[in-house]
């Protein structure tokens, strides 16, 4: 089949490389002429973990291309995947959907013959319906059906999760449109449950995932602060927990917010959509409230650990939002030494992949580090934001040879806290008493 992907982002891109895998003909069109162009290069323009070589080999192969021009990559599609931002409105925290609408306008130019129109990106709920006024508008004639195509890609393990989905959520209104998108997944029959459920349906599910598993995530964080007062060890809490059928083991890692690119715009957007519809999302919105708090409330704890030395050299390991790729956005990591660089501005920092997004937002407010030992240099307080593997490997020996004082503030309970403590380490991390 040949299928068209408007956007090439963390969602765009990983897609695209993985339809292509499985034998489809895939175009990617994006505006951004330099990011097309180092595509067409052969240069990877986001950080996803096996998406190198799956990535060169689809290039190499012809099934994988790219374009600007919405034209070429439309013409004779079968499916079109729109894929791009749905941010937050600055002010609303609704999802803005000037992108999706753009995207609907321009293509509706181009279909030609049946087209399966899919929206990949997040959206609200009643998108489907807008997206399908949109086309019907700017062509009348046009032959197609708009869906409801969800992801569930978990950023650092997009292409992984797209060959081993949970679940295939279709959205649609017509059985034509079913069957098409039935065949374009077919590699996964017999592999992963399928559900066909209504646009309006779907559309809900994915806000209604997301909104819950951040909801999970809020509950751990504050179990993990009950565990710290109470003696309690979080980590054995949660293995009981998730042992528990009805609760599972999944995001039961307690640690310093959630964020990334997802679950805030999300959640934010849920609970906007519940008060257009006078719906009362009370978890939600005190979920959103209290995380945000949580990330002030963790720069201050790295601060206390350091206040009779307010200029203290602070060593800030990890900035993406998570370990497994290079995304900033809305990461806690970013969020919380933003708080600690009102109060101090010695700090320098490292991540494995994120560096240069970091730079485009922290400009020269820290310095940089090549490493996570360089970074720690003469520090007196070392703080782990991102759940990197080679952090977890840190020569604890080493380390305290080079830091000026032995503090370690682990916000991801990546290290041995009983060898770090009978190194002589100050040692503090979530949901333990120190």
């Amino acid at each position: 089949m040949k299928v068209a992907i408007i956007g090439t982002g963390y969602v765009g891109l990983p897609t695209g490389v993985g339809l292509a895998e499985l034998g489809n003909n895939v175009v990617c069109i994006d505006k951004i002429e330099e990011k097309i162009n180092s595509l067409k290069s052969g240069k990877v323009t986001i950080y996803e973990d096996g998406m190198e070589d799956l990535f060169q080999k689809n290039v190499a192969s012809g099934r994988l291309q790219f374009t600007t021009s919405m034209a070429e990559g439309i013409k004779g599609a079968d499916v079109v995947l729109i894929a791009v931002g749905t941010p937050p409105h600055p002010v609303t925290k609704e999802a803005d959907m000037k992108y999706i609408h753009a995207a609907a306008t321009e293509l509706a130019q181009y279909l030609d013959g049946y087209t399966v129109v899919a929206t990949k990106s997040t959206v609200p709920v009643g998108t489907g319906d807008d997206v399908e006024e949109i086309i019907r508008k700017t062509n009348p004639s046009a032959d197609f059906d708009v869906v409801s195509l969800p992801e569930f890609l978990r950023e650092g393990f997009a292409i992984h999760d797209f060959f081993n989905p949970d679940r295939i959520v279709i959205g649609a209104n017509s059985q034509k449109a079913r069957d098409v998108l039935l065949k374009l997944y077919k590699p996964f029959e017999g592999k992963t449950k399928f559900l066909l459920v209504n646009r309006k349906s779907s559309e809900a599910i994915k806000y209604a995932s997301n909104a819950f598993l951040a909801m999970k995530i809020h509950y751990i964080n504050e179990m993990a602060d009950f565990c710290e007062k109470s003696g309690a060890d979080v980590k054995e809490v949660a293995q009981g927990m998730g042992l528990d059928s009805r609760i599972g083991a999944k995001f039961l890692n307690p640690g310093p917010g959630y964020g990334g690119s997802c679950f805030p715009k999300d959640t934010n957007a849920m609970a906007q959509m519940g008060k257009k519809y006078g719906v009362h999302l009370s978890l939600i919105e005190t979920t959103i409230e209290q995380n945000d708090l949580r990330k002030e409330k963790m720069g201050l704890r790295a601060l206390e650990m350091v206040k009779n030395n307010p200029q203290a050299r602070i060593a800030v390991l990890g900035l993406a939002f998570k370990g497994g790729t290079d995304d900033c956005r809305e990461s806690p990591a970013m969020q919380i030494l933003q708080e600690i660089l009102k109060h101090n501005s010695n700090v320098c920092v490292f991540d494995p992949k994120a560096m240069s997004n970091a730079k485009a937002i922290l400009g020269d407010k820290v310095s940089y580090a090549n490493s996570a030992l360089d970074a720690c240099q003469n520090a007196e307080l070392v703080v782990i934001l991102t759940e990197w593997e080679e952090f977890r490997a840190l020569d604890l020996v080493q380390l305290k040879k080079i830091m000026k004082s032995p503090n370690i503030l682990d916000l991801r309970n990546m290290l041995d806290a009983q060898k770090a403590q009978d190194l002589g380490f100050a040692y503090s991390c979530i949901g333990k008493r120190g």
